[in-house]
């Protein structure tokens, strides 16, 4: 029971690693490794100062929405994990973990649809002034779908997971 509990705890605190790096980071597209995109700002590497020059992202209501969903994820995801905490030692013996399975699945869905909205309009959340196929999708946007799968298995182990009786 102790390795369960220490797996689920160490896939949960994955998820939400892998979840928020997915929300904050800034390579959801890329062109040639020199110009990307994110949930917040376009970024183009300067040679002559070797930094990256960042401009907030133009506002779509496509954008919006993924922006939103993502964090609505990174918050499901967070208060399940204490929720989880705090069911461990309050909950009685023989107790289910509902309301954090439940939070967890919720989740995986809100990222999952957050992907999938970034997938079928990125035409129009990305920059006008660029061609879609000199780039390709970043590490954060493959983070964000790998997530899914993650958030929506320890989801469905937090609902079958039972409080041990001693």
């Amino acid at each position: 029971m102790a390795y369960l509990l220490m797996f689920v705890i160490l896939l949960h605190l994955i998820t939400l690693a892998m979840l928020f790096i997915a929300t904050m980071e800034k390579s959801w597209w890329v062109w040639d490794g020199m110009e990307n995109s994110d949930l917040w700002y376009n970024c183009r590497f300067d040679n002559s100062t070797e930094t990256w020059l960042c401009a907030s992202s133009k506002e779509t209501e496509w954008l919006q929405a993924v922006q939103v969903l993502m964090i609505i994820s990174v918050v499901f995801s967070s208060v399940s994990f204490l929720v989880f905490l705090g069911q461990l030692f309050t909950m009685s013996k023989g107790g289910l973990f509902y309301f954090t399975g439940l939070c967890q699945v919720f989740a995986g869905l809100t990222a999952f649809t957050a992907a999938l909205i970034y997938t079928l309009h990125k035409k129009e959340i990305l920059p006008d002034s660029r061609d879609l196929t000199t780039g390709h999708f970043g590490y954060c946007f493959i983070l964000a779908w790998v997530c899914v799968p993650l958030l929506l298995c320890s989801g469905v182990i937090y609902l079958h997971l039972r409080k041990k009786k001693k």
